[in-house]
């Protein structure tokens, strides 16, 4: 039986959405890694970061299943995250608003149709505890775990090469993290180039890499997170706001990603 997908991105971040509210993929028949690898390999297949399903949930309007290009699941995934709201308004299950689980707890995600094809979204993530030292680097989890690391050059860096090497380093081997190289413009504007594990090679973008760049350039050097932090990928722009801790210890909360989802085609998948 052939499975009816579309294809998103967010910012380059792109994923298979497959809508499987009625049950098209049965319970009890879960999606085999192979499979999941075959369908997102980008010479052979139809070409992904990840994939998501939509399924049924008890809250929400649904429950976002995610899962990486390497066909294992994954943690909470940003740029997914408002893509499967899109996806959610374009097959009209809803229109301006909607609450839905993820793999990380509840999000509600804000939609405003920005062209063909194209909504501007507004994803709230779980509250976020204050970024952690490791060394010259921070730890920040945002619904999956990332290392910012602040540099300069960016724009030439090896990341695929950096980034690789800390993501195997002994650290961080056996559960994996997220490498956000990142780099302060002279206009305020963060430059954020990822690694992201389960991919294992750079994104052109990713939603909770940008979050964690943003928390933690606050953490480095202040500024104003109600007016919200902008962010350059290679994959486009980002924005996130976020409210401050007021004393040290205290999480990070409203926080807020915002940027454009689009939809990019339909198909089919051979099952």
């Amino acid at each position: 039986m052939a499975i009816r997908f579309s294809k998103f991105h967010g910012t380059g971040n792109d994923f298979i959405l497959i809508d499987n509210l009625q049950g098209q993929i049965r319970p009890g028949e879960p999606l085999r890694p192979e499979l999941i690898r075959q369908w997102c390999h980008r010479r052979t297949g139809v070409g992904a970061d990840g994939l998501i399903l939509m399924q049924p949930a008890t809250e929400g309007a649904f429950a976002m299943q995610y899962f990486n290009a390497d066909g294992l699941p994954g943690t909470m995934c940003g740029n997914g995250g408002r893509c499967v709201a899109a996806f959610a308004a374009r097959l009209g299950i809803v229109r301006e608003a909607v609450s839905f689980l993820g793999p990380d707890g509840m999000h509600r995600a804000h939609l405003q149709a920005a062209g063909p094809g194209t909504w501007q979204v507004s994803l709230s993530l779980l509250d976020a505890a204050p970024p952690l030292a490791h060394g010259d680097h921070y730890l920040v989890h945002t619904g999956s775990p990332h290392l910012v690391v602040f540099t300069t050059g960016l724009e030439q860096a090896e990341v695929f090469e950096e980034g690789r090497k800390l993501r195997q380093s002994p650290p961080f081997r056996k559960e994996g993290i997220n490498v956000n190289f990142t780099e302060t413009g002279k206009d305020g504007v963060l430059f954020v180039r990822t690694y992201e594990r389960g991919v294992e090679d750079e994104t052109l973008s990713c939603g909770t890499g940008v979050t964690a760049a943003a928390l933690a350039a606050w953490t480095r050097l202040g500024g104003d997170p109600r007016k919200g932090f902008r962010i350059r990928t290679r994959g486009g722009e980002l924005k996130v706001v976020f409210r401050a801790p007021e004393k040290p210890g205290q999480p990070f909360t409203g926080i807020h990603l915002e940027g454009p989802a689009v939809h990019v085609f339909d198909g089919e998948l051979p099952s």
